[in-house]
């Protein structure tokens, strides 16, 4: 007996009506003539992309792809430039016919082929070989994946400016089945290579949760807003920090602190341009730095500089710009301004303005300055320019006109890097019981204790060789360092083994100029309010 059978039928998306089926001709491109698949597979393992996993995406799907169906039937879009004569029913391929169609095409655009008759797209009194002069256009149009797969010959190749292959193609990551292959089949089946020497795949734009950004659900964070309300540099943070292999968050809170961050490396820069003012212009190129002039902190400086202008280089170089953020980010807060410029300060502010020391200290900060602006000027275009024209000296009129900078091999010291990572460790123990007996109430400032170290004939024997320079490392007043066992009161730290802390009050009074304390102050009739120190530089 009869039934009825329900089964799913395809409906438009917009009317919601049936979709009616019926058979036509299609235009097709083979992926087996001319081994277009192989080729194209080829090309596929010589180009570089970026993550790699895109290579296997794209490989796979090339490699299974069937035949290229590249004509759709609308009343829109860019036509396939066809004639078939009436009589024979043959398609036109006489070459002075495809050049008259070209000329037409380049005086009016693609849209001349729907305004123009037959006859007026070819040659006058042209005749198909059949001798029939009657003929009619083809009405299908071009796949849009083809029109936009083939802009390496459209544009790459028309304009002298740019390269052809490109150095880079940048997409999303539904690109491999879309325009990555429509233009690699293309450049493959007619230039014989791939159009790109590199592929980077992004992901997509979601919120603070990773959901799509709907207008309904009203989680849309649009560039405008952004630059409205934090300024574009805002956005090139964003940009940069988001680790592009991945869809992307962004949302009110990711930016307040990148805000917050982008704060950070603007007061790091200004600090160093605040100190630097009354440098001689010609003291900050390294070439006419003198390594063994310079204290050993400040080669470390140096040192730290060049490995990360190798680091950043390479990150631009290979598209990871997350990494770049992350670089400049940690080197403008943990190696500058939580070390570095912390205990520059003594020197910067309390040695005497044209000593050795502070000048030294000034070319150095001029140098690291001056790298730092050009590193960052790709990602904070307007704030590198803003703090270019600031930095004094002879140099180029904008920090674009500059060379990017490279590393300066004989500034590296890679076991300088390493002693000074175990010195910069123990320093944060310090830190720590300072922070203790602060909230303790024994010391208000650090300046007011005395640090006594507890160590390892190791570690005794790096700290010995700084001993002169140890209340500068540690900001306190004096430091002593002992291979002994450390009394019970001491701070023993949880994560640095074999190293105790002792802090004690200070002995001596506090100088009024550097505010640190000594013995020496109240020894000097003319002023009885400094150190021994400060006196000597007021003195001279």
């Amino acid at each position: 007996s009869p039934e009825n059978i329900s089964h799913s039928y395809p409906h438009c998306w917009r009317c919601k009506k049936p979709v009616i089926f019926r058979a036509t001709e299609q235009w097709f491109i083979s992926m087996g003539k001319g081994d277009l698949r192989q080729n194209a597979l080829k090309e596929i393992k010589n180009t570089k992309w970026i993550p790699n996993w895109g290579m296997d995406r794209i490989y796979g799907m090339v490699e299974k792809r069937p035949d290229w169906c590249i004509s759709r039937q609308r009343s829109w879009g860019v036509p396939i430039t066809l004639i078939r004569c009436e009589k024979c029913n043959e398609f036109v391929t006489d070459r002075k016919v495809m050049e008259k169609i070209e000329q037409e095409v380049e005086i009016a655009g693609a849209d001349v082929w729907f305004e123009k008759s037959e006859k007026e797209l070819m040659p006058a009194g042209y005749k198909c070989k059949c001798g029939a002069d009657e003929f009619k256009k083809e009405t299908d149009i071009l796949d849009a994946w083809f029109d936009s797969g083939v802009s390496h010959a459209a544009v790459a190749e028309a304009d002298e400016r740019l390269s052809s292959p490109a150095d880079l193609y940048l997409e999303g990551s539904d690109q491999h089945r879309g325009w990555f292959q429509s233009s690699l089949l293309t450049s493959v089946g007619t230039r014989g290579r791939a159009p790109y020497r590199a592929v980077l795949t992004h992901g997509f734009v979601v919120d603070g949760k990773g959901k799509k950004m709907s207008k309904s659900i009203g989680n849309v964070i649009s560039p405008q807003e952004i630059t409205e309300k934090q300024g574009s540099e805002i956005l090139r943070l964003w940009c940069s920090s988001a680790d592009y292999r991945d869809d992307m968050k962004i949302s009110n809170e990711i930016l307040a602190r990148l805000v917050e961050a982008y704060r950070k490396i603007r007061n790091t820069s200004r600090f160093m341009l605040g100190n630097m003012n009354d440098l001689a212009p010609a003291s900050a190129d390294l070439d006419k730095i003198n390594k063994d002039d310079l204290l050993e902190i400040d080669r470390l400086a140096l040192s730290m500089l060049q490995s990360l202008v190798k680091k950043v280089s390479n990150s631009y170089e290979t598209f990871a710009f997350y990494e770049v953020y992350h670089a400049i980010y940690q080197f403008c807060i943990i190696d500058m301004s939580s070390f570095y410029l912390d205990i520059l300060k003594d020197r910067l502010y309390t040695f005497a303005t044209d000593s050795k020391e502070r000048r030294s200290a000034q070319a150095v900060l001029c140098n690291i300055l001056k790298t730092l602006t050009k590193l960052i000027a790709p990602i904070l275009s307007f704030t590198a320019e803003e703090l270019w024209q600031h930095i004094p000296g002879e140099k180029e009129e904008s920090v674009f006109l500059s060379d990017f900078p490279e590393a300066d091999e004989d500034f590296m010291d890679a076991e300088l890097e390493k002693k000074w990572a175990r010195l910069a460790d123990i320093r944060d123990e310090v830190n720590k019981a300072l922070e203790i007996k602060r909230q303790d109430k024994l010391i208000g400032n650090a300046l007011e204790a005395k640090v006594r170290l507890y160590l390892t004939e190791a570690d005794f024997e790096v700290l010995q060789e700084q001993k002169d320079f140890l209340p500068a490392l540690f900001i306190v007043s004096a430091v002593e360092i002992e291979k002994a066992e450390a009394p019970s009161d001491a701070y023993r730290s949880p994560e640095l083994e074999n190293v105790a802390v002792l802090v004690e009050k200070a002995d001596g009074s506090k100088c009024q100029r550097c505010w640190n304390r000594s013995t020496s102050v109240g020894e000097f009739e003319e002023h009885p309010e400094l150190c021994d120190r400060c006196y000597n530089v007021l003195n001279k």
